[in-house]
């Protein structure tokens, strides 16, 4: 369901998969090839959400704005972004928490639960785990790629769900 918040609208690519029961308020973009799966919540009420080309927003995550999402981002199940970055060809783990401030870099993974605390910078390839998060390790520059590939992934996954 796409709610207009102000005089600011919801704006989703043709080519984005928006799955029933997701709910898109006020100054969020999504674009090409991008899914928002299964009662996602993608509220623009106090800053605009961008979400870029072949990401994925699974179900039942929340993004509260300002938030950006860049290209080829995998956010998992009941993953929380607050306020938050999340450069490309990232992974945020199934709920994770993502709070106001926090940056995390290209190709880097947040694991499932992790909380990565307000304002917390993640240098680009990291892992981060914990409660607080901490960066555990540097990932191999080719890692990237393959964080690229699983977020191409779950858009095959919305192809048939588009058809019907």
């Amino acid at each position: 369901m796409l709610i207009p918040y102000q005089d600011q609208s919801p704006r989703v690519s043709p080519q984005a998969f928006l799955a029933e029961g997701a709910m898109l308020i006020g100054n969020v973009r999504v674009g090409p090839n991008s899914s928002i799966w299964f009662n996602a919540v993608l509220r623009a009420d106090r800053g605009e959400i961008a979400v870029g080309e072949w990401s994925s927003i699974q179900d039942c995550c929340v993004l509260h704005g300002p938030v950006r999402v860049g290209n080829n981002v995998t956010c998992g199940h009941a993953a929380v972004l607050h306020g938050a970055t999340v450069e490309d060809n990232c992974v945020i783990g199934m709920n994770a928490v993502i709070l106001d401030g926090a940056v995390i870099g290209h190709g880097s993974v947040v694991a499932a639960g992790a909380v990565v605390p307000q304002g917390m910078i993640v240098p680009p390839r990291s892992m981060v785990i914990g409660i607080p998060a901490k960066v555990t390790k540097v990932l191999p520059e080719e890692n990237e790629q393959a964080l690229k590939e699983t977020a191409t992934a779950y858009f095959e996954y919305a192809r048939p769900h588009m058809k019907g």
